[in-house]
């Protein structure tokens, strides 16, 4: 890539503003992910008797089961969350810097 349209897009206000809302966006997926598996984790270490309560009378599924489902869903739909802005918002601020820099 040529310096001169390196600096061009680097210097562009949108091209800033991309960095940013990407940046921001996948450091706030990353905390929740990491907030709901090492709370599941805490759960598990200090109170393993809540994870292992059943679910009902005369079940052998505990409680423990449908949460681990819930924290693999999560990640489908923290990454599906990504996907979506991606796509939409972060794809179209990239199609208007490139425009700007052909011109």
């Amino acid at each position: 890539m040529n310096e001169d349209v390196l600096k061009q897009v680097q210097s562009n206000p949108k091209f800033q503003e991309l960095v940013q809302k990407k940046t921001s966006l996948g450091w706030t997926l990353t905390v929740v992910m990491l907030v709901i598996y090492y709370g599941f984790i805490m759960v598990l270490a200090f109170s393993p008797a809540t994870l292992g309560t059943p679910l009902g009378a005369g079940t052998t599924m505990t409680v423990g089961i449908p949460v681990g489902i819930l924290i693999i869903l999560s990640a489908f739909v923290l990454t599906g969350i990504y996907v979506n802005k991606a796509n939409g918002e972060f794809d179209q601020l990239n199609r208007e810097i490139v425009e700007e820099t052909k011109q």
